[in-house]
């Protein structure tokens, strides 16, 4: 990442950006030289790093490439100019000297092969003399056409010094104002950006949802956006830098350069590094959002009938074993043939006795769960609970590949049914098999840079997967792939070794993989686990290097390994400092102690299904002044989206968040919260519901901001001293927007 020409300037300056001491940086960089794993690094080699987090490693990693990145083009900089004849040793130190990529463009500005200019083409008349006895302060006379070359010239030399374009484009980036107007002819129907149809904010002060929804009407061709600056001081100050003495003609030169070859570039540059820091945030949004919901309580190994609901094409079912092994499947018509309906549920609960039915939270979603607990009643199955599960991304899973591989033979609303109970038994495992920004828990997913966006979905998929850990002997190719250090071609030779052999005895036996050399085991083999394995240490996050150094310390107690893996007694036992060596320090021998007293953990919360009102089920239910349980299923900059079991969210304004002033609503509370909610507007027309979950008075007018029945409000404010919403329980995954909030009516707040 750094090499020595460089770490003297880039390790101070990515320490003074993170705030991690160049030590751990260069270690970190060295790390991931080696081919290590993110997962890999923070877990087993906390010593090497002194305890950084996967997030702080990661940031490292993101830093160190955009100055690699910095590297490559200041190379390919100092050859072009070199290859010119016109790279002089202060020209040369300046671009060495430099650590920013705009800056570093300025400086090259003057040497970059350009299309044919105006000041080209005044050049090939023979004007360059004039431009520079103007330019000198010296005497010149000229016809009028010639002055205008000479300006043109002039022009071009003030929008190529680097002061003036930093100025010019710093300018921009701090003192402009976003401004949009609708395109004319104004739209005769209502859209999703009638409040931008003649907007304008500071643009350090606009949220990047706000710049991203009005980016987004732009696209559609609705409004029209633009940067405004006060153009006046801008010239003022060009002049000053070039010390113009008061010549017209370079006043001039300079008023062209700045409106022709400045302020356009500028604009465009501070628009597209405004839109990357808009996209970043909304995908830290979406990663977050994301974050939770993998890490959703699971079932876990329970027997589960799961039902996919629909009207006209009926409910499909389809029974799991415990371990989301496939039984059978049917199709119920529960709202036209209701006694058949009601008959084969019961048939199927007698004959496989599952212990949770997992109902889709689609179209009629809550008409089958109510179907449901009722043939429960009927059949005295009350220790049977009915959980409503998110349906967002389970039709682009079964029309996959994955799905097609899993069940060739099922149709594809079969496999619908199938993942939706499955996604009760293991949330992780399987909405991994689904590609991220599917799940429908973003802000803007659509309109942000795809390529940020599915890198850094990815890397929360690696870590969450790494975090829980994976079952070697069950794990399916898509799970096995996210796992640190093994990718597609390793995940399916995995299978392909077990399904040819049988289960895996051994971590030892990976080795015995096509292809699953030596760097590929020592990268996942702490991340897998093998229940029942002959090494109990097989199913525990302890990494097979310090098998050895476990058994010491079995030995030193006078006792086997099984019977120190699980005894809390035992490894209370354990004196760390006893085990300090140049390869290992405390923190990682704190972490063993730690896995031999809870071994394979599942750092993931204990299931609890949500309570919703059996009374209210469509948007026709709810009434203001209700007081409901909902689930979070969304956090945007601007609120949280709440599952209060009628089909369309609710949306809790980060005004309603709490009884003070939140900033964030990610301060207050994250995907899967379960909260206490109270209805403050319903509109029914445009399907929106506002709820709160305040529980004191709102201040009076001009105390506090806030949102109320459907409308915005711009006003701040803070009082009230509560911390937040009212938590019911833990995690727990809702319902979602499969395209993101493009089509919900609060996209613009």
């Amino acid at each position: 990442m750094t090499n020595e020409l460089n770490a003297q300037q880039v390790l101070p300056r990515v320490s003074a950006e993170l705030g991690i001491t160049p030590g751990q940086i260069a270690a970190v960089a060295r790390l991931l030289n080696e081919g290590n794993t993110i997962p890999f690094i923070a877990r087993y080699r906390k010593e090497v790093h002194n305890n950084l987090d996967e997030v702080q490693i990661s940031r490292i990693q993101e830093r160190l490439s955009y100055y690699a990145e910095l590297e490559d083009r200041r190379a390919t900089i100092l050859k072009s100019i070199e290859d010119q004849g016109k790279l002089t040793d202060e020209l040369r130190a300046k671009i060495e000297a430099c650590m920013q990529k705009n800056a570093l463009e300025d400086l090259y500005q003057p040497y970059k092969p350009k299309r044919r200019t105006r000041a080209m083409i005044a050049k090939e008349k023979g004007l360059e003399p004039l431009a520079d006895k103007i330019w000198n302060h010296e005497p010149y006379d000229g016809s009028a056409e010639d002055l205008q070359g000479a300006r043109d010239i002039i022009a071009e030399r003030i929008a190529d010094i680097a002061d003036v374009r930093g100025l010019v484009r710093d300018a921009f980036a701090r003192k402009s104002t976003v401004k949009s107007e609708v395109v004319a002819p104004k739209p005769t129907e209502p859209t999703k950006f009638e409040q931008y149809y003649d907007y304008s904010e500071p643009i350090s002060e606009m949220p990047s949802h706000r710049y991203l929804a009005i980016r987004r009407g732009q696209n559609e061709g609705v409004l029209w956006v633009r940067l405004v600056v006060d153009r006046a001081p801008l010239v003022d100050r060009m002049l000053e830098i070039v010390d113009w003495r008061e010549d017209e003609n370079i006043r001039l030169a300079a008023e062209d350069a700045y409106k022709r070859l400045l302020a356009p570039s500028c604009e465009l540059d501070v628009s597209f590094t405004k839109k990357e820091e808009a996209d970043r945030a909304a995908v830290e949004v979406f990663a977050e959002n994301l974050r939770h919901l993998l890490l959703a309580a699971p079932l876990g190994e329970k027997k589960v009938l799961a039902i996919d609901p629909g009207i006209r094409t009926g409910c499909k079912v389809a029974m799991l074993d415990a371990t989301g092994k496939f039984l059978v499947n049917t199709v119920i018509y529960p709202m036209q043939r209701t006694a058949e309906a009601q008959e084969t549920i019961a048939k199927i609960v007698d004959h496989f006795h599952p212990e949770a039915i997992a109902v889709g939270n689609g179209t009629a979603g809550r008409e089958t769960e109510a179907f449901v607990r009722d043939v429960l009643k009927l059949i005295g199955a009350k220790d049977v609970m009915v959980v409503s599960v998110s349906e967002s991304g389970a039709s682009v899973y079964s029309a996959s590949e994955v799905a097609r591989d899993e069940f060739p033979e099922l149709d594809l609303t079969v496999r619908g049914a199938i993942s939706i109970g499955r996604r009760l038994q293991d949330p992780l495992a399987e909405l991994v098999k689904i590609e991220p920004k599917a799940i429908g828990v973003g802000q803007y997913q659509h309109d942000v840079s795809q390529t940020m966006l599915e890198k850094k979905l990815d890397d929360v998929v690696v870590s969450c997967v790494n975090m829980v850990g994976v079952e070697l002997n069950t794990a399916s190719a898509p799970l096995l792939t996210r796992v640190s250090g093994i990718g597609p071609a390793l995940a399916k030779n995995i299978v392909a070794w077990r399904n040819a052999n049988g289960a895996f005895k051994s971590r030892r036996d990976l080795l015995k993989v096509e292809k699953l050399g030596p760097k590929a085991f020592e990268q996942s083999a702490g991340f897998l686990r093998i229940r029942g394995a002959a090494n109990p240490l097989d199913a525990s996050a302890v990494h097979p290097e310090r098998y050895a150094l476990v058994e010491q310390m079995a030995g030193d107690l006078g006792v086997k390994v099984g019977d120190l893996v699980g005894n809390s007694l035992l490894a209370d036992k354990i004196d760390v400092r006893r085990y300090i060596t140049n390869d290992v320090g405390e923190l990682t021998l704190k972490d063993i102690v730690a896995e031999l007293k809870k071994p394979g953990r599942d750092p993931r919360a204990v299931f609890e299904k949500p309570a919703f009102r059996d009374d209210v089920t469509t948007i026709d239910d709810v009434k203001e002044g209700m007081t409901l349980e909902g689930v979070v299923t969304n956090v945007a900059a601007f609120g949280a989206f709440v599952d209060i079991g009628v089909h369309q969210d609710g949306l809790v304004h980060v005004s309603e968040l709490a009884d003070r002033f939140v900033r964030d609503p990610n301060e207050v509370v994250k995907v899967g919260d379960r909260i206490k909610v109270k209805v403050i507007g319903v509109d029914k027309a445009r399907q929106r519901i506002s709820l709160t979950a305040r529980t004191q008075p709102r201040p009076a007018a001009g105390q506090g901001g806030g949102y109320s029945g459907g409308g915005r409000r711009d006003g701040g404010g803070r009082g009230g001293y509560s911390s937040g919403p009212k938590r019911v329980g833990g995690d727990h995954g809702g319902r979602s927007f499969s395209s993101g909030f493009s089509c919900n009516p609060f996209a613009n707040l």
